[in-house]
């Protein structure tokens, strides 16, 4: 059953369908209406008739989830390249004691990707206890320690691929295929939008670059435009465009789109089921209400002085990050459903991929966002938004324990055992979920797989990961699959 799901013959009979579905819907259409109906008579679709009394009138209007969920908006803070975990959240004090020598061989090691592997190598800084907690976080991160206490750290989390593209696609679609709906997309098909001024997920890439794969990343996959993430630019006017021409003023802009809208609906009742040409026109309708609502959302300028020295706004190297930060902060304000923030763009160095030198990667790194993000959390729970906002904060995978190479400061891609946390939204603080070996190098305790991050999340928004589903080539889709346990442990 999905929360915002098309009325029963829609499905038995599905928009846009291909030809093998048109000639199966052939063969056993009316045997199915039987069917439906018995089934129905049995009170199968109980559950159904309540989502569809949860229709509303466009496809991004707030809608109702399935029960009562903390957490009303999700800002992701996307560290593209992989953090390391034994340098960041993932204290190993056992990698000083086995410093230089080689990865015991009782050790089951799948794919070095190619590279050379090294020898174990200890945390390059010091990790300190932070907040009532005493949560270790290094000095990497020393900001973002002192909210130690509002952080739930997962520190057994496993991924399906150790290579970049299909691991960042999987980070946010759960499959490391392309094509499928990205998280945001399924939470804003699920929930809707609170400001139908705005879009309802919202993008900010790195200025360095996109992620691998690009768009995919933020696709909505087989489900219909609408819900795909709108991007911002990570400097300058984040929104290009948004002004029409001076010529034309607001009242004869609106005129015209009301023309083209109603072509577009002449054309689309000759042909019923065209939902590119329906996400179309609710793209365009969504622009101009954008034009007025837009520029006050991303203007930094009506923050005072002190909030912006907070994110770091002005100063290197916190100055972009911090702008994305400030403005995701605004954007939840606004009722903007989910919104994501990528760390590091492009590859290799530019990003979190410390091959080359975990000092001077994450030196680098953990230095433009960690204010930031501290000043993130400490905003929100200021203004009494953080209860009702899920942060996440991690990469496509971890990194290893060992280097990649002798008196080589760098480590290699590690999808077997790394760390994350969320934060706000209904999450404890203080705490962590799961561990990895004594080295840091693959989850034993409490394994937590990407479907149960994905079903964690959706929880915390109010959405039951198995019932949030979309009919796709006669199959009920969902962002997990079969898969995907919630992560009761760190949930109020």
């Amino acid at each position: 059953m999905s929360i915002n799901e098309e009325p029963s013959l829609a499905r038995l009979f599905p928009c846009d369908p291909t030809r093998r579905e048109f000639a199966r819907e052939m063969v056993t259409g009316f045997s199915g209406l039987a069917l439906a109906s018995m089934l129905g008579e049995g009170g199968l679709f109980v559950n159904r008739g309540h989502a569809l009394a949860q229709a509303t009138a466009t496809p991004l209007d707030p809608r109702q989830s399935n029960y009562f969920g903390r957490a009303k908006n999700c800002i992701f803070l996307m560290m593209n390249g992989g953090p390391s975990q034994v340098d960041t959240f993932d204290f190993k004090p056992e990698l000083k004691k086995y410093a230089g020598k080689s990865l015991p061989k009782d050790y089951e090691y799948i794919n070095s990707g190619g590279r050379k592997v090294g020898y174990l190598t200890p945390n390059w800084r010091e990790f300190r206890p932070g907040g009532q907690s005493g949560l270790l976080v290094s000095d990497y991160l020393p900001r973002i320690r002192e909210h130690a206490d509002k952080l739930a750290v997962l520190k057994s989390c496993h991924v399906d691929s150790h290579a970049h593209g299909p691991a960042l696609v999987q980070m946010n679609t759960g499959s490391t295929f392309i094509g499928r709906p990205s998280l945001g997309s399924w939470a804003v098909y699920g929930l809707g939008t609170e400001n139908q001024s705005l879009p309802g997920y919202v993008v900010i890439m790195d200025k360095r670059g996109g992620p691998i794969g690009g768009q995919p990343n933020w696709s909505s996959g087989f489900m219909p435009a609408t819900f795909q993430g709108t991007l911002f630019r990570p400097s300058g006017n984040p929104i290009l465009d948004l002004k029409g021409p001076s010529h034309i003023d607001m009242t004869a802009q609106r005129r015209q789109l009301d023309l083209l809208a109603e072509f577009n609906r002449k054309h689309l009742n000759q042909r019923p089921g065209g939902r590119e040409l329906a996400s179309r026109i609710e793209s365009y309708e969504l622009a101009y209400r954008m034009q007025s609502e837009a520029p006050d959302a991303v203007d930094l300028s009506m923050e005072n002085q002190a909030t912006r020295d907070n994110y770091g706004i002005g100063k290197k190297p916190t100055d972009e990050y911090g702008r994305n930060c400030l403005i995701a902060r605004r954007l939840v304000e606004r009722g903007v459903r989910f919104i994501q923030l990528y760390s590091g763009g492009g590859h290799l160095e530019d990003t979190w991929d410390a091959h080359e030198s975990i000092e001077k990667n994450h030196g680098l790194h953990g230095a433009e966002v960690d204010q930031p993000i501290a000043a993130l959390l400490g905003d929100l729970e200021q203004r009494g938004l953080l209860e009702s906002t899920l942060v996440v904060w991690g990469g496509e995978f971890g990194r290893m324990p060992f280097s990649e190479g002798k008196d080589a400061p760098g480590r290699n891609h590690n999808p077997y055992g790394f760390s994350m946390w969320m934060a706000g939204g209904g999450v404890k603080g203080g705490i962590s979920h799961g561990e990895t070996d004594e080295l840091g190098f693959k989850a034993v305790v409490n394994k937590t797989h990407l479907h149960d991050i994905h079903a964690t999340i959706l929880h915390l928004m109010g959405i039951d990961h198995e019932q949030l589903s979309y009919l796709h080539q006669g199959s009920d889709e969902t962002l997990t699959g079969v898969y995907g346990r919630v992560i009761n442990e760190i949930c109020t």
